[in-house]
């Protein structure tokens, strides 16, 4: 690995961070924030207000990957979206002090999300690009996403208990940060190794916008890491969303949106300082023990928090999904890079942002849906029990395209990652 690969990957791993900490910081004060807003309270306004988000997330992130597949280069589209991604929530916190009702933060937020989608997509993007191992590149892309969503809930919480604003100024500031930051990735460095730059420029015009995404949507096995994709993030927003109002409810916990942040970071220290070393793993052993394992195992622990009896025992199993989060993510996220061709990972990371992003949404849906209709228990139990689900269903799929060698493709990866 060469020192400009390990500059680029610091660079953009940074630029990943600084998006996930914008994004959570939000999180732990939605309860306040929605209504300070002009939503009346309860849990139906927070899970509007972050479907809005990842419902432009769904719909633009294939657009933001296609386009800089076609036209060869990412770094400036990473700028753009990470600046407009602040400038929507220079935005969102005007909204009151314009007299405009709730409807028209639902609005910003649609447009924030389109905007922000595309610095996160392909910066991620452009980690696979780069040399050293897909899961050790993956590994970097899930410790910066870990990271930020631990600082961001643990900083959003204690920002939201003093004004329920002050998240929403704090992200502003950060992805103006990541958009300046972005601004120093050499472009014609992502890639290097991968036939990106100007050779991989010269490629995606030839094949065309169209091209780029109909060979990523036909490549065989693609629709393995997808489905894992969208049932994990599917958790994920579960907890963003669900795990926020269950915290903090009088009936359950009692805790502060800084108490529910602190919990929240719980789960995402591990994540994020598991993934590089899991994500090293799965280059070692192959993807099928960490994906499938992994995901058998974060079902388990999910359905144990949402039946905890008490807090210590609820944050002792949010630690416990960190882990197991860990160890699986990377995994995943590599697949992708192991199936595709360099020419059209643009357009099958913004694929796999789509699934990512519609398991969000039906993590907001699902989860608030049934605690409303349910209670928490029965959510927790549903969420769980789908990640379990879609593991046992997929198990003999991992095994046909990642098959590795020994028991339980233990020595061994897929044929791409082992050449590469």
């Amino acid at each position: 690995m060469s020192d400009d690969d390990r500059r680029e990957r610091r660079l953009l791993g940074a630029v990943v961070l600084a998006v996930l900490i914008s994004q959570v910081l939000l999180y732990p004060g939605v309860p306040a924030l929605v209504v300070a807003l002009g939503a009346p309270a309860g849990i139906d306004a927070g899970m509007w207000f972050l479907v809005a988000e990842f419902g432009a997330f769904v719909s633009f992130a294939v657009v933001w990957g296609a386009a800089s597949d076609a036209l060869g280069r990412r770094v400036p589209l990473i700028v753009a979206g990470a600046l407009g991604g602040a400038a929507s929530y220079v935005a969102l916190a005007a909204v009151p002090e314009l007299g405009l009702g709730f409807r028209a933060a639902l609005a910003v937020r649609v447009v924030g999300g389109a905007l922000t989608i595309g610095a996160f997509s392909l910066a991620i993007t452009s980690l696979m690009d780069l040399g050293g191992g897909n899961g050790r590149n993956m590994g970097a892309a899930g410790t910066a996403i870990g990271l930020g969503a631990a600082l961001g809930s643990v900083v959003g919480g204690a920002l939201a208990d003093l004004d329920p604003f002050y998240p929403v100024y704090a992200g502003a500031a950060v992805l103006a940060g990541a958009g300046l930051l972005a601004a120093t990735v050499d472009d014609r460095a992502v890639g290097r190794g991968k036939g990106t730059g100007d050779a991989g420029a010269a490629g995606a015009s030839e094949t065309g916008f169209r091209d780029v995404l109909a060979r990523a949507r036909t490549t065989r096995g693609l629709v393995v890491p997808l489905a894992f994709g969208f049932v994990d993030r599917l958790t994920a927003g579960f907890f963003a969303l669900v795990g926020v109002y269950y915290f903090q409810d009088p009936e359950t916990f009692g805790l502060s949106a800084a108490g529910a942040g602190a919990t929240l970071a719980l789960f995402f220290v591990p994540f994020a300082l598991l993934q590089s070393p899991f994500g090293s793993l799965s280059d070692r052993v192959g993807r099928f023990l960490p994906v499938v394992v992994g995901s058998l195992a974060y079902g388990v622990v999910t359905v144990g928090v949402g039946v905890a009896p008490t807090y210590p025992v609820a944050a002792g199993l949010m630690v416990l999904v960190g882990v197991c989060g860990a160890l699986m993510a990377p995994a995943t996220m590599a697949l992708v890079t192991d199936l595709v061709e360099p020419e059209a990972r643009g357009a099958a990371m913004g694929l796999f942002n789509v699934f990512g992003s519609l398991g969000f949404l039906a993590g907001f849906l699902v989860g608030g849906g049934a605690t409303g209709a349910f209670g928490y228990a029965p959510a927790f139990l549903a969420v769980g029990g789908l990640e379990l689900a879609i593991a046992l269903a997929l198990f003999p799929a991992v095994r046909a395209i990642a098959p590795g060698e020994g028991f339980l493709g233990l020595r061994g990866g897929t044929e791409r990652s082992t050449s590469e």
